[in-house]
């Protein structure tokens, strides 16, 4: 008995030191020792997760309080130190150190991830709209948990101050879910809020200041003739709406002594430029005078002023009359233009357009002068069309719809019962300015007419020749009466 007690320690000693010598090292993804622990060291976690008791080592089964910075929460806010067997090992089993994390159930469960401090609420940058009156996002709690009573805010950045004076907006909302879309009350455009989502009592979740978007800007207020520099002037526009980028002129002029005579300067100005030269003309024309700020937007309305040459305003305005033209053809469909060049030198021979278009008023004498014709297209009904390029220098008669074609123009036949206007017209461009000064002429193509400027003279004569007539049938009926009356009168005397 004795002997076989003995060798069976002969026999245990050898298996000891062989499971000593073939003892593995600790797996580095398993913290703590292998056989059974009663201490976890401090889990290797993210670098912002705050632990309270915040030690080196905790006690099994110690329960630990973690914590992240406002907006940001671990999977679990307490965790405790456990143990667990990895395995079995000559009949005993081997132990490795844990963590446990309470679930929203009070179980604890096996951590088996890194943990991280995890953004509470997420606002997706595609998401974010912003308009000149409005703000939404779309937003999404990624702790449930963690999103009861949130809400959602937006408030001017700052104190409004004139001349852009902003309203504060009450825009509050508490948000539900998990998900969903906020969108900010009708705000003022261009100008800063602050659009905030947060839990009570003070954890801000998201913070956003945000320019809303801009917009065409207001009317401008005054507009008026300075006489001692000559020109126009008007106030700076405040940026309210918009960053002010400059401004639209429009200048039209009508002369007293030319009825025919149009011109429209059209500029845009520098957003320091507060002052224009006006045109000169002669005394007596008319302007209409138009302005309208600029943004990145657009074009606000317009302030509109019509004057006189002296700067006094006036109610009816000059009204375009263009040259009637009496050298006409209807059974060929042309029409004899006396022309004078509208450039004077040294640019007398700029190309002058002459553009022809159906019907006639100041409306579309006003669209031809300042539109983009075409050259003359059969397939089309008559419209407005270029129908010459003519270098004048001098006086010409010129004949509208002998059916010549040049420089890719077509001067095509008139056609009969229609009513025309043509306008020769001179463009001048520049980067900042455009100017387009007419000259117009109408007349009517009506079938049977006769041609030849003698028409008008007849006509003339015709009505003084009747005009005569009836004023010597009433002298002689006065007259006569008068002879009648002179008897009658001697016999009552007698």
């Amino acid at each position: 008995m004795a002997l076989q007690l003995l060798s069976l320690r002969f026999l245990l000693v050898p298996v000891s030191l062989l499971a000593a010598q073939g003892q593995e090292e600790p797996d580095p993804k398993v913290q703590g020792v292998l056989w059974e622990t009663e201490i976890c060291q401090r889990p290797r976690w993210d670098s912002r997760l705050q632990l309270a008791p915040d030690k080196d080592s905790y006690k099994k089964n110690e329960e630990v309080v973690l914590s992240c910075i406002d907006g940001f929460q671990p999977s679990f806010t307490q965790v405790k130190c456990s143990s667990e067997v990895q395995s079995i090992s000559h009949g005993k089993p081997v132990h490795r150190e844990v963590w446990r994390g309470r679930d929203s159930r009070g179980d604890w469960i096996r951590i088996r991830s890194n943990m991280e401090c995890i953004e509470v609420l997420q606002v997706v940058p595609g998401t974010l709209e912003i308009s000149s009156t409005s703000v939404k996002l779309n937003w999404t709690c990624t702790v449930p948990s963690a999103c009861q009573q949130m809400r959602a805010t937006c408030r001017l950045a700052a104190p409004s101050s004139p001349p852009c004076e902003a309203e504060e907006v009450m825009g509050e909302e508490m948000l539900q879910g998990q998900e969903g879309t906020f969108t900010c009350p009708p705000l003022q455009p261009f100008t800063e809020y602050s659009v905030t989502i947060s839990l009570p009592p003070s954890t801000v979740l998201f913070a956003w200041l945000v320019r809303t978007g801009e917009t065409v800007p207001d009317k401008p207020e005054k507009l008026w003739l300075d006489p001692n520099r000559g020109s126009l002037r008007w106030n700076p526009l405040p940026s309210c709406k918009g960053e002010i980028i400059g401004y639209q002129l429009n200048v039209t002029t009508r002369s007293s002594q030319d009825s025919g005579f149009l011109e429209v300067e059209r500029l845009q100005l520098n957003s320091s430029i507060t002052e224009h030269p006006l045109p000169e003309h002669n005394p007596g024309s008319s302007y209409v005078v138009t302005i309208q700020g600029l943004t990145a937007a657009g074009a606000g309305a317009a302030l509109l002023w019509e004057f006189q040459t002296n700067g006094s305003d006036v109610s009816h305005p000059l009204d375009i009359s263009c040259h009637s033209i009496r050298d006409v053809s209807p059974s060929q469909g042309t029409a004899v233009l006396p022309l004078h060049p509208i450039a004077r030198p040294p640019e007398a021979a700029r190309e002058h357009q002459l553009i022809v278009a159906v019907a006639h008023n100041s409306t579309a004498v006003d669209g031809a002068c300042l539109g983009e014709p075409q050259p003359f297209n059969a397939s089309r009904q008559p419209g407005t069309y270029v129908a010459a390029v003519l270098n004048l220098i001098g006086p010409t008669d010129f004949v509208l719809g002998d059916g010549t074609r040049g420089q890719g123009y077509h001067n095509a036949a008139l056609r009969p019962g229609w009513d025309y206007v043509a306008l020769l017209r001179l463009v001048r461009r520049s980067q900042q300015a455009e100017k387009f000064t007419c000259v117009c002429y109408s007349f009517s193509l009506v079938a049977g007419q006769h041609p030849g400027p003698w028409r008008g003279t007849v006509i003339g004569v015709v009505v003084l020749l009747a005009l005569l007539l009836v004023s010597a049938g009433i002298l002689w009926f006065v007259l006569s009466r008068k002879r009648k009356s002179l008897p009658s009168k001697a016999k009552e005397g007698d």
